[in-house]
């Protein structure tokens, strides 16, 4: 019990610290640059009071469940008993089940990440219903979940970093080409916002438990860079979901209308 509270009272002093810069820069710009006071003060102090609260109790989950649970199922899908193995291999098809569960580690996690559920109804909003948040929310959660199960496999064939990351730009560049015009914007921000508060802690444990448990693999030089493949690829995956209902609409269009 002591320990936990140490460690408590050690991220609450680390969270009081990384929020005041944020505090003195809101309310100086309100007080010196506006020369405003604060509207309803005790209700924004109170809301400082709650994020500072919630981020300890945040952080200190992630310390005590995410990480640990991550890490703990690398190394469980990726032991050569659960493989059925004699010793650890570094053949990509023994890992199958790593890449299942990593893509569906991917799919969960973006379809209950609180930032693009907000983004999902904004655009839904603007849109007037032409975004569909729940449509939008499967493209991008299909995205994240083909991008860490690749990123998995990378771990595994230990192949460089960059070349998935040049390959998968390089399509990118060429859907913004071709992909409608009010969906590129969306599409962009889309692979910033699944690297959130829920996908980053359980998908950077997860590289970096199963970069500990293959052969020749460095958890420092391995590990990271699943957090680039939930990024890139939600953007391919939003386009093509905008392309994809575009062709079909130009297609109901044209059988309606033959002439």
């Amino acid at each position: 019990m002591t320990a936990w509270l140490d460690s408590f009272l050690a991220v609450l002093r680390t969270t009081v610290v990384d929020v005041v810069p944020i505090a003195l820069v809101l309310f100086g710009f309100q007080y010196l640059v506006l020369r405003r006071p604060v509207p309803r003060l005790p209700k924004v102090a109170l809301g400082f009071v709650l994020v500072v609260i919630g981020m300890v109790f945040f952080l200190e989950g992630l310390e005590q469940a995410l990480f640990p649970l991550g890490r703990l199922m690398a190394r469980s899908l990726s032991s050569p008993e659960f493989l059925g193995l004699s010793a650890p291999s570094t053949a990509w098809e023994d890992y199958l089940w790593v890449y299942l569960f990593a893509a569906a580690l991917g799919f969960a996690t973006t379809i209950a990440e609180p930032a693009l559920i907000a983004v999902a109804m904004e655009a839904s909003r603007i849109t007037g219903g032409a975004i569909r948040p729940w449509g939008l929310r499967l493209a991008v959660a299909v995205g994240v979940a083909v991008g860490i199960a690749l990123g998995c496999f990378r771990i595994v064939t230990g192949t460089p970093l960059p070349y998935y990351i040049i390959a998968g730009y390089a399509v990118v560049l060429l859907q913004t080409a071709y992909a409608p015009k009010a969906i590129i914007a969306l599409a962009y921000d889309t692979g910033g916002v699944t690297t959130s508060t829920v996908t980053v802690p359980l998908v950077a444990a997860l590289g970096l438990g199963l970069a500990a448990q293959i052969p020749g693999r460095s958890p420092v030089l391995d590990g990271f860079g699943l957090i680039a493949f939930g990024s890139l690829f939600p953007m391919m995956t939003v386009m093509g979901y905008a392309q994809a209902g575009e062709w079909l609409a130009h297609r109901r269009r044209r059988l309606k209308n033959p002439s």
